[in-house]
């Protein structure tokens, strides 16, 4: 796990701007702790930030092979000793123990297409010496970030917004466009809030040379038939998700596991925990708490049960050396952190104490652990959110999660100028969006309606929803120096559970009857029963009183720019609300608009809107 930038350039002689690749490397200290490096040629400058997790004393980078080829590479290769094997006997020779080097040798011998061989989480950039070309890949769920921006004689890369914007060829500049997106949470595939600048998609292969740049993507969801009755439909299910969690508890350093009591990661609890058990190693495992959340936990419109309990019981039941982070409204509600979280993420996303209380969680697991595995995406992958089983949700003609009315994505533009509003027509741009998605998913002749209308469902989710939460969890625990691994990305599961019908997805009556079925053995009773809950947020009145303070004393700033984009009177309506009977949606509204005025002092973006 590590942060990467570069800079290829056919028109500059590039070892007379050392400092300005070191500058965009070192905006990214955080992802990679351990050791820094540049390589510089006329035409070419990598950079790496490192965080070392196999082979500490062999993996530097950036990692080349004199003449041939140089990279810089962030990310885990679960299958690189398999891959490693196979170079060998093809002659290849190795120096290191490391997974970098195994991705380089691959790439010496199958070029691009090694990514055919990959089984993992990467973004990786190659300088490949013998044609004078810059080959940019990213794993195929888009676990690891990566951004590029054209420039006029080539091109800037990095893991990070940040470390592109650290050369002065890059514009911190957000338009029309970007905003639409940031508000609208539809995930558009490339995105990416400042203007110029671009994704690398999830399973794409982007390459620079002198006549361009030109794009590949060599993995999508593709629509196969599923012939596996439901008892080998569990067991192969069973059988992926035991071979995917041992694969990624390899590594060199600490490792633990995220539990919050709930079904998916507490299958990976259970299946990590037995496995290590096995090599005479106990697990540790963290869980987040708010302070008196569980005494005084009310049902709300997605949660009808607190955490504590559950996680009590997988951790009794897997012996597990547990340790809970409780924090208070002071700590979530702290504008430090927040400005912590959002150049963290570049982006002013709005998730308030969701995304405080990730960034505290991380900051205290990476004490005592360097790697955790996580229970993310599994929602996705098995369809288990609420809105899946919804039928107004799902024939809604819109994304599933902004139709089922929650504050996260209820009234998002709310807190916007009337003028800013009707600029980036948040409706019309949403429904654009979702016909384009809808558009690009592929049936199977003969496939039943229902089967049309949720593979469509499940496509949504795993080619832009849950894009949005693996970019919060890799900013958020990268930010400390911690690698968070997600077993249910495997891509393997993903384009086998994909496939599998509705019907058998949920042959129980539940959400995500396979993965139930499949790791009951490693659950305690109450977990496998227990209803879909989502990552936690506190129910305590002191956040909201805390946020309404912070907007009050915003709003004594008469000339500060985010008043550009955010209502004064909506925002004063809001501060003055009874904290205790705030709805979720005011509460996210405030959260958005203190996110908007912190990223504002933090970037000093230039607004154009058209």
């Amino acid at each position: 796990m590590c942060g990467i930038a570069g800079w290829v350039s056919y028109g500059t002689d590039l070892t007379q701007r050392r400092e300005v690749v070191d500058a965009m490397t070192e905006t990214m200290a955080c992802r990679g702790p351990d050791d820094s490096g540049t390589w510089v040629r006329p035409n070419v400058a990598l950079g790496h930030r490192r965080l070392a997790i196999i082979d500490l004393p062999g993996g530097r980078q950036p990692m080349a092979e004199a003449g041939l080829a140089a990279m810089v590479y962030s990310g885990e290769a679960y299958n690189f000793t398999e891959l490693r094997e196979d170079l060998l006997k093809r002659g290849h020779k190795f120096e290191t123990d490391s997974d970098t080097e195994v991705v380089l040798h691959g790439y010496l011998e199958w070029g691009d297409e090694v990514v055919d061989h990959l089984n993992g989480m990467y973004a990786f950039a190659i300088w490949d010496e013998r044609d004078e070309k810059l080959v940019m890949i990213r794993d195929r769920m888009g676990i690891k970030p990566f951004y590029y921006y054209p420039t006029p004689d080539g091109v800037l890369f990095g893991s990070e917004p940040k470390a592109i914007l650290a050369n002065p060829l890059a514009r911190k500049v957000v338009d029309t466009d970007g905003l639409r997106e940031l508000m609208a949470m539809t995930k558009t595939p490339g995105w990416s809030l400042w203007k110029g600048m671009h994704e690398v998609g999830p399973g794409t292969i982007v390459t620079v040379d002198r006549s361009g740049i030109r794009t590949r993507t060599y993995w999508k969801l593709d629509a196969k038939q599923h012939t596996d009755d439901q008892e080998t439909t569990v067991e192969r299910v069973r059988e992926l998700m035991t071979d995917i969690v041992h694969r990624q508890l390899i590594a060199d350093v600490p490792r633990c596991v995220l539990l919050s009591g709930g079904l998916d990661s507490s299958a990976v609890t259970g299946l990590a925990a037995a496995r290590l058990a096995e090599q005479g190693e106990r697990l540790r495992t963290f869980s987040v708490d708010f302070q008196g959340q569980e005494e005084n936990f009310k049902p709300d419109e997605v949660r009808d049960t607190p955490d504590s309990p559950f996680i009590r019981d997988v951790a009794q039941l897997v012996g597990s050396d547990h340790k809970d982070v409780v924090l208070n409204p002071a700590e979530l509600s702290d504008p430090e952190v927040r400005r912590k979280v959002l150049a963290a993420r570049d982006i002013p996303a709005g998730l308030g104490d969701m995304d405080t209380s990730l960034y505290l969680l991380f900051k205290a697991i990476r004490a005592e652990s360097t790697v955790a595995l996580s229970g993310e995406s599994a929602d996705e992958v098995f369809g288990g959110y609420r809105w899946f089983h919804d039928e107004a949700a799902v024939n809604s003609g819109t994304f599933p999660w902004l139709a089922f009315r929650m504050g996260l994505t209820s009234e998002r533009g709310a807190l916007l100028r009337g003028e800013v509003q009707e600029k980036l027509d948040l409706p019309g741009y949403i429904a654009d969006q979702y016909a384009t998605a809808v558009a690009q998913v592929e049936h199977l002749d003969g496939e039943s309606e229902q089967d049309r209308k949720m593979r469509t469902v499940c496509n949504l989710h795993l080619s832009r929803f849950v894009r949005m939460l693996l970019d919060r969890k890799d900013r958020a625990s990268m930010a400390v120096g911690l690698e968070v691994r997600v077993p249910f990305c495997d891509h393997r599961l993903v384009e086998y559970v994909y496939n599998t019908p509705w019907s058998l997805k949920t042959f129980d009556g539940r959400e995500k009857s396979l993965l139930r079925h499949a790791t009951e053995h490693v659950l305690p009773t109450s977990v496998r029963d227990r209803v879909k809950s989502p990552y936690p947020s506190t129910q305590d009145p002191g956040y909201a009183a805390a946020l309404q303070q912070q907007a009050k004393e915003a709003l004594t700033e008469r000339d500060n720019p985010v008043f550009e984009l955010v209502d004064r009177d909506w925002l004063h309506r809001v501060s003055e609300v009874d904290p205790v009977t705030m709805s979720s949606a005011q509460r996210s509204g405030i959260d958005r608009a203190l996110d908007l005025y912190h990223w504002f002092d933090l970037y000093r973006p230039e607004l154009q809107l058209d």
